[in-house]
Formats: structure tokens, sequence, C-alpha cells
């Protein structure tokens, strides 16, 4: 699955934006792979952990600056902080969904660790704790966290200037997480790499601050006219009709990595 669009086990210390990691029952699953990206190379990992925030950013902050200095803050713990693999922070570019819109992120961040103790370990980090309490929970209006191993079989590497697609899922009632991560990986098999994206997903293991969602995605463009171009793709298309059956809820939204995506967020974010 490349854009599932609205139709479609250690105790660790809770951090200051309260993740709670838990095992997940998708961590059992075959599909995984050892392989992840970092922000300027693409080491190898045991065991690829994704971590996206979303944040929905008080309109002062974004006047005044200190959304930028949020940013700022945020990007600075991939020097930081031990165990990050990956790390960016920025504004949303694109809402692409009714759930998206009704949740109105402006800003995000996505990290990725090799280990589960890695993120358990940058959650409680005196700089990220200090990011947080000094930039984050002071401009935030919400937040919402996600988390999870990822269940593809090739890495989807992420550089500077790459457009991403996140996808966030609730399931239907008495729908398996397990059985859409397993169903959706058949789906991608099926679509190839359409339009050249490499995706992520799997099982969210940190419910806390999830807002219900038990899936996540991504998948990564080299820029945002190949994003664009996978819109009515039949592949794709064909992917989307074999999950939509499973799905209750979907939140898509779109974001650039590196310098272009420090611009401002859209007008109507």
């Amino acid at each position: 699955m490349i854009c599932l669009r609205a139709a479609l086990a250690l105790p660790y210390p809770s951090s200051p934006l309260r993740l709670a990691l838990k095992p997940s029952s998708s961590s059992r699953c075959a599909l995984r792979v050892a392989a992840m990206s970092s922000s300027g190379a693409s080491p190898a990992v045991a065991a690829p952990i994704e971590h996206i925030v979303l944040i929905k950013v008080r309109p002062e902050a974004a006047a005044s600056g200190a959304a930028a200095a949020m940013v700022s803050s945020l990007q600075a713990l991939s020097t930081l902080v031990p165990g990050v693999s990956y790390i960016h922070a920025g504004p949303v570019l694109r809402l692409r969904s009714p759930a998206a819109e009704a949740l109105g992120p402006t800003h995000l961040l996505h990290s990725r660790y090799a280990t589960k103790p890695d993120l358990a370990a940058y959650a409680v980090h005196p700089a990220h704790v200090a990011a947080v309490q000094g930039h984050v929970l002071p401009n935030a209006l919400d937040t919402t966290a996600v988390d999870w191993v990822n269940a593809v079989q090739v890495p989807s590497p992420v550089a500077p200037g790459s457009a991403v697609r996140l996808t966030l899922a609730k399931v239907k009632e008495g729908v398996d997480v397990p059985q859409l991560v397993e169903k959706v990986a058949a789906a991608t098999a099926a679509a190839g790499e359409a339009k050249g994206a490499k995706v992520s997903f799997g099982e969210n293991f940190s419910p806390a601050r999830a807002k219900g969602y038990q899936f996540g995605m991504v998948a990564v463009f080299d820029s945002v006219e190949e994003l664009d171009a996978v819109e009515g793709d039949g592949k794709v298309e064909e992917a989307k009709a074999e999950v939509r059956p499973l799905l209750d809820e979907v939140l898509v939204l779109d974001f650039v990595v590196g310098p272009t995506s420090e611009a401002p967020a859209p007008a109507n974010l």
C-alpha cells in the first residue's frame, strides 16, 4: 500500500510526551527486515523502529518564531542523543484526509532507531526532555505519537528533499492489527515499488498517545513530484482496494525532509 486515503518485551520509562512502550504482537511478524536509514546515509540496523509525533502548534507560536525554534531544538537531537539513526522535524506539507484535517497537525517529528531500547533511551535523554519541556509543550495545542517496528522487506531510505506520505489507521471491529499488517504486506508486494516509493509499516506499540491509531506507514519518494505522480496509479488503487475493508479511520498527510521542509506551513494548516 502506497497511500491509504480516507476512502479506503520490556517496561520503559515514560518521557514528557508520555510514551508508553510495550511489546506488540506485530513484533512476531515474519516480514521484518534488518535495514533502515539515517539522515546522511543508510546504515543497516538490527530491528528498525519508526517514531512519529504529530504536533498542532499554537497560532501565536507560528507567528512569533517559537515554532521554528521548536523545530530547531528537535532537529538538534540528531547530534545530542546517542542511538538516533535518523531524525526530521518540520512542518506538514499537506493534510490529505478528513481525519488529518480534523486533527490538524501543523508540524511533525519522524525519527528512527535500531532497537526499542534505543527509542526508550531517547525518550528519557536530558536533551530530549529539555526540548520537549522547553519548546514542544509550551507551544503545542495537541500531540499524537505512534511507534512501530518496520515489517517491510526492503529499506526505505530518507534523504534531504525526500517527500514522505504518512498514513495512520484504525482497524474495524473484529479485525486484528497483525492481519492488517499482513494484508498490507501482500498488497504492497503486489503493487511493487509504485512510482519509486519505499515503504515502512507496522503495528503501533505505543497506544497511550496514539488517539486510537493502531497502524502506521510511511511511503518515501525522491521528490514531491514523484509523490504526486502516484495518485491514480492502477497498481496502487488495486492495493488500496485490498486493504480498505479492514479499515475504520485513516489519517493521511505529506511532509518534505530537509531544507525544503523548513518553509512555512501552508495557510490552510
